[in-house]
Parts: structure tokens; C-alpha cells; sequence
């Protein structure tokens, strides 16, 4: 039996998920369970349980997250404001994790409402 989570297996590609984005320190595939027209899931390479378990170290990786998220939305065309997108990261059970392994939901493509859930 493995430890690994399921974006681990993805990103070893034991698991097929066609990568809409990569470089040396994330990659972002599609949700299975969207919550809206585009839902994308950005992950670290690094196994990060959730963001409040991130340590100093993991400060690249952390920014990195972003900016791939900020380039995903561009090469989608949902960078511009009058579009836009939203970026969701969930800790612990209680806010909807549901994967022990830090990523951002981009969520695009309809209005989305606020406050949030």
C-alpha cells in the first residue's frame, strides 16, 4: 500500500493527468470535480501538507505557486480584470481539504459570489 497522496501519483505520472502547466517547482492539471467552468489545481513538486505547515524553507515554492497561477490565467485568456479568477487554498478538513497536499484551486469562467461558502 502506498503513502502517497493522489497528486503525488500524479505527479510521478503514476496517475494520467494532462498537465496544463509545469516548471521545476509546480504543476497545475484540471479539477476531476469542478467547481466552475475552469478549475484548475495548482500543486507543488514538494510535498507540503497545507499551507500552515509550510516552513521558511518553502518560501520559493510558495511564491511559486502564484506566479504559476497568474501565468495559467494569462495563457488562458481569464487574466484581464473585466474576466478575472479566483485562487481558493484550504486548511484542514473543516475548509474543505480533502488532499493532505498543499495546492490552489484557480477557479474561472462564471461569476463567482462572495462571500464564499
Amino acid at each position: 500500500m502506498s503513502d502517497k497522496t493522489v497528486f503525488q501519483k500524479i505527479l510521478d505520472r503514476e496517475i494520467p493527468a494532462p498537465l496544463v502547466y509545469e516548471d521545476e517547482l509546480v504543476a497545475a492539471f484540471n479539477d476531476i470535480q469542478p467547481q466552475a467552468p475552469t478549475h484548475i489545481l495548482i500543486v507543488p513538486k514538494k510535498l507540503i501538507a497545507r499551507v500552515g505547515e509550510a516552513a521558511a524553507e518553502d518560501q520559493a515554492t510558495l511564491g511559486a505557486l502564484l506566479l504559476a497561477a497568474g501565468k495559467i490565467a494569462d495563457q488562458l485568456g481569464i487574466k484581464a480584470y473585466n474576466k478575472g479568477f479566483r485562487l481558493v487554498i484550504n486548511h484542514g478538513r473543516d475548509a474543505g481539504e480533502s488532499v493532505p497536499h498543499l495546492h490552489v484551486h484557480l477557479l474561472a469562467g462564471r461569476q463567482l459570489e462572495w462571500p464564499p461558502g
